[in-house]
């Protein structure tokens, strides 16, 4: 029979149940990738981890831009949303947190589009700043098939952004390795007076951490040319600037899809440690 003792233990009350509080000196504000897969069923594809964020006590937005644009097209758009929170909240500089293709977006944005005295520390996560292979293969697809996925892939960012123009093939071409590798990364030189952090991910093929079976084929394909990944970029591709951490979640779980029991406690650890690098760098 349990111990009396043991069975009140649950009831006790810890002093502080609520999240660590995170001070940094300026609010975060946060860039999506390409695509809108989490815009169906929430507020935004980084809706999630933005309430993750604000629940440590830090001020964060997460807008929402087309979501799929060639990158020239996305970093204008971010640019006007960052310079619009700045003058509505007041804020002098804000710490940019990109996930996967807002990372290029926001390196564009830095190099060519002077916003860099806006922003404090620009932190990537699974950003494929050499290009993913999953993007050669779907191109490598029958040109029939890849122009229906297009027309379809617009029509969808359309409705979902009415703003600005789709260019659902367009933006793809821009996520190639040969493409980011030989044209995006000579032409976007890092801006001077901005911290450059990334994190990495892996799950699945080479790592000891479970993937969705429904992402295995294209997490081995790309373990095949690159190595290990999140099932849309490899480790490799993702380090720049500062590399931080090799995180163990795939590229949806990032954003707080395809979550279990396992993933979720990742994703919170995650997210709390990446505000407290930011406070300890005094961002």
């Amino acid at each position: 029979m349990p111990d009396r003792s043991t069975l009140l233990k649950r009831f006790e009350l810890k002093e502080f149940p609520q999240p660590d509080m995170v001070q940094l000196k300026y609010p975060v504000f946060m860039c999506h990738g390409y695509g809108a897969i989490g815009s169906v069923i929430k507020s935004g594809p980084m809706h999630d981890p933005c309430m993750q964020i604000r629940a440590h006590g830090v001020p964060a937005i997460a807008p929402n831009v087309v979501p799929y644009a060639r990158i020239e097209t996305r970093a204008k758009n971010w640019v006007l949303l960052i310079d619009k929170f700045c003058k509505e909240y007041g804020c002098e500089k804000v710490n940019v947190v990109s996930h996967s293709m807002g990372g290029l977006d926001m390196r564009c944005a830095l190099s060519k589009l002077d916003i860099a005295h806006r922003v404090a520390s620009l932190t990537t996560i699974a950003t494929p700043h050499h290009g993913s292979s999953l993007a050669d293969l779907v191109l490598k697809a029958p040109e029939l098939v890849t122009e229906k996925l297009s027309e379809m892939f617009d029509w969808f960012g359309d409705n979902m952004y009415p703003k600005t123009k789709s260019d659902a093939l367009g933006s793809l071409e821009q996520l190639t390795c040969g493409y980011v590798t030989d044209v995006f990364n000579p032409e976007h030189p890092d801006a001077e007076d901005v911290a450059y952090y990334s994190y990495t991910a892996a799950v699945g093929k080479g790592t000891k951490f479970s993937i969705n079976p429904m992402l295995k084929f294209q997490n081995s394909q790309i373990f095949e040319k690159e190595g290990e990944n999140d099932a849309f970029v490899s480790v490799e591709s993702a380090k720049w600037g500062t590399h931080l951490e090799t995180v163990p979640l795939s590229h949806l779980a990032q954003m707080h899809l395809q979550m279990n029991k396992e993933s979720q406690k990742i994703y919170e650890k995650f997210w709390l440690n990446l505000l407290k690098r930011l406070a300890k760098s005094g961002h």
